[in-house]
């Protein structure tokens, strides 16, 4: 017994320790891209209008930490519409593309994923927009209302720029290289215990029910769970149905943004209930027509 928990424990820190060179690579550019683009994005998504949902899905595939949090602070002060916010939700990658990319998984197996979640965050949003538009035109109201939203974007800063790119990226790859172990840990164990071949059969892999369990995981706020849904994914546990729900629903630390900036929690609450209704119901989609990556 001893043993196979020394093996267990032994491979996972020989995987770990392999993508800790290109994971901190893709953090360090993740992190020069945050200081020296995020204001530029910013304005992107504060000047697209009725384009908002198709700018700000875009702009949220790239590898920006703090961009939902940015968007969520943007909506809070009504800068950007409730289509536009949706859809960088559904579009940022969090964890999931340094992971991927330390994994060394074809790049056009990426570029699929990510063009998945672009096309639903713009579909998405879009039909958000819509739908509030309609809901809204008979009360005269805008989408937007100008307001300042400066001390929300200071306010909810991703970074501490004192600590410098090479320190945060360095933190950052550390938080991210821990939550990997420990997956993979409990993985492999399972591996052990119950054999790689029935892994796929397991209750987060059923048609509906997966999607609909991988979006739950996708609502954890916090790097966890893109991290989770990735691993699953790269390990064979689950399908590209559920990755993909879990992965558009996953907004990481925009969602405790938008519950402590934005006022009105039913209002807080919808946006949640869309975004994980899109999630699940994408994820399906994906399913039914056997789309894989």
């Amino acid at each position: 017994m001893w043993e196979t928990i020394w093996d267990i424990l032994l491979d996972t820190l020989m995987d770990t320790a392999e993508i800790i060179p290109i994971l901190f690579l893709a953090y360090l550019l993740m992190e020069f891209l945050e200081r020296h683009m995020s204001e530029r994005t910013t304005d992107l998504v504060r000047k697209s209008g009725r384009f908002g949902p198709v700018i700000g899905s875009l702009l949220g595939a790239f590898p920006q930490c703090g961009f939902s949090a940015g968007a969520s602070s943007l909506y809070a002060g009504r800068v950007i519409t409730v289509g536009t916010l949706i859809a960088v939700y559904l579009s940022t990658s969090d964890e999931m593309l340094p992971i991927l990319l330390s994994e060394h998984v074809p790049a056009a197996t990426i570029l699929r994923i990510l063009g998945l979640k672009v096309l639903v965050g713009i579909l998405g949003g879009l039909a958000v927009d819509f739908g509030a538009r309609v809901t809204r035109k008979h009360r005269n109201q805008k989408l937007t209302e100008d307001m300042d939203i400066h001390h929300f974007c200071e306010h909810e800063h991703a970074h501490e720029d004192e600590d410098g790119i090479l320190v945060s990226a360095l933190k950052h790859s550390l938080v991210i290289l821990g939550w990997i172990f420990g997956v993979s840990l409990v993985l492999n164990a399972l591996i052990a215990l119950v054999g790689e071949e029935n892994l796929g059969g397991f209750v987060v892999n059923m048609p509906v029910v997966g999607e609909l369990l991988a979006g739950l995981i996708g609502l954890i706020p916090n790097c966890a769970a893109s991290v989770v849904i990735t691993q699953l994914y790269l390990e064979g546990v689950i399908g590209v149905g559920p990755m993909m729900s879990g992965l558009l629903v996953g907004a990481g630390i925009g969602l405790v943004v938008l519950f402590k900036s934005n006022e009105g929690l039913k209002r807080n609450v919808s946006i949640v209930a869309i975004l994980y209704g899109i999630g699940v119901v994408a994820g399906v989609l994906l399913d039914l027509l056997h789309v894989t990556v």
